[in-house]
C-alpha cells in the first residue's frame, strides 16, 4: 500500500477539503451579515442601500455555501468509502 501522504488522490482530496470549510465558514459569514444588516435596517429604517446590501449577503451566501456543502459531503462520502474497503487515510 502507498503512504497516504504521497498518495495524490489523497492530497487532493485534502486540499478540496480544505476548501469545502473555508468556503462553509465564509458562507455562514456571509448569511451572519444579512443577518446584521437586516436587523440593523430594521431598526433605523431600511434603505435601498441597506436592502441591496441584505440581498447581496444572501445570494454571495448562496453562491459559496451550496458547492462548499457539496464538496465537503463528497469528501466524507469517499473517505467513508475508503475507510469501508480499508485503505489508509
Amino acid at each position: 500500500m502507498t503512504d497516504p501522504s504521497s498518495d495524490p488522490v489523497i492530497v487532493r482530496r485534502r486540499r478540496l477539503a480544505r476548501w469545502a470549510h473555508r468556503g462553509q465558514r465564509a458562507g455562514y459569514a456571509f448569511f451572519g451579515v444579512a443577518i446584521v444588516l437586516f436587523v440593523v435596517g430594521f431598526v433605523v429604517g431600511f434603505s435601498s442601500g441597506m436592502v441591496t446590501a441584505v440581498v447581496a449577503a444572501l445570494v454571495a451566501g448562496s453562491l459559496v455555501l451550496a458547492p462548499a456543502i457539496v464538496i465537503g459531503y463528497a469528501v466524507r462520502a469517499a473517505d467513508r468509502e475508503d475507510r469501508d474497503r480499508g485503505l489508509p487515510l
